[in-house]
């Protein structure tokens, strides 16, 4: 039994991480300072004996004896990253800092949750990991982009300096239960305002482009990836290849959900990319994994969950 430290562990990805963990047989502590995160994500599990939860903001030191870390702990969407933006550089950089100061205290191995925004609005597709992107350091979204942009820098150093054992993946679009039913993701917003019977916004023309992963593949490969051999460290990217348009998304949940709302268009926010696909190759050949739940079945799920959400 290995002691897990999952920090952003009440959130949308962080909970269904500590319920694999617990599935798996691990120790795990779980530290969220409760910003986009909830206690209803975790709460189901607050009776487990090998579970335990700790009010904590990771911009300030953590001193626990754990043997490894997933540091998730971040604000993921424009609504919630640029509600305070400084925080959020705060909560990328401070919060890097801290924990791989823990991991190197107690000598863990530490693996970074980081971003496809790493890429910016990209000028090859799909991304590969040796892509250094294109972003925008003093925009809107800057705040999240280049925070984890820094991040990835401070694992990279502490690992050449210390000699650190990290581990680094890249995450697209992941959707799927426990997701925040406000955070201005393209997926819960549509889900939202489909079973509320309201129109879908969709921004710009509809053309551009996402990857979406379900949740629980992309569980599936961070665990692996936290298991691969010492020395490998990434980055990996790890999402869904599978391309559709914000039209197409949005027709498969009207479909799926029904009702008579129709597709309304807004402009298009600063800094949106105009397509975003991972080039999964890395991970196929490092990790033997690729996403299994198609999108249909993982959007049944997901509707599942913010409709009896919406009913409660």
């Amino acid at each position: 039994m290995s002691r897990v430290l999952v920090t952003g562990g009440a959130g949308f990805l962080g909970s269904h991480l500590c319920d694999r963990l617990l599935r798996d047989g691990h120790d795990v502590l779980c530290v969220d300072n409760f910003f986009t995160g909830s206690k209803r994500n975790v709460a189901h599990l607050l009776a487990e004996p090998y579970f335990e939860l700790l009010r904590h903001d990771v911009t300030f030191p953590l001193y626990v004896e754990v043997d490894r870390i997933f540091n998730l702990a971040c604000p993921a969407s424009p609504v919630h990253y640029q509600h305070d933006p400084v925080q959020t550089t705060k909560t990328s950089v401070h919060g890097a800092i801290n924990m791989l100061g823990l991991a190197k205290r107690v000598k863990a191995r530490i693996l970074q949750a980081s971003t496809s925004e790493v890429y910016g609005d990209p000028e090859v597709h799909p991304q590969r990991e040796d892509y250094w992107g294109r972003v925008n350091p003093i925009g809107l979204r800057s705040c999240y982009d280049e925070g984890k942009r820094c991040a990835e820098t401070l694992f990279f150093d502490y690992h050449r300096q210390h000699g650190l054992d990290i581990k680094v993946v890249r995450i697209f679009n992941t959707y799927g239960p426990r997701m925040h039913p406000n955070d201005g993701r393209v997926v819960s917003n549509f889900i939202v305002q489909a079973l509320k019977g309201e129109d879908l916004t969709i921004y710009g023309d509809g053309s551009q482009t996402r990857s979406f992963c379900y949740v629980d593949d992309l569980i599936e490969a961070l665990v692996r990836m936290m298991d691969t051999p010492a020395g490998f460290t990434g980055p990996v990217n790890v999402g869904n290849p599978a391309e559709f348009t914000m039209r197409e998304l949005a027709e498969k949940v009207l479909a799926l959900v029904g009702g008579t709302s129709k597709l309304v268009f807004r402009p298009l926010p600063p800094d949106d990319p105009r397509q975003r696909q991972p080039d999964i190759a890395l991970a196929r050949e490092k990790l033997r994994w690729q996403p299994t739940v198609s999108l249909e079945d993982g959007l049944r799920e997901t509707i599942a969950y913010f409709r009896a959400l919406l009913q409660a």
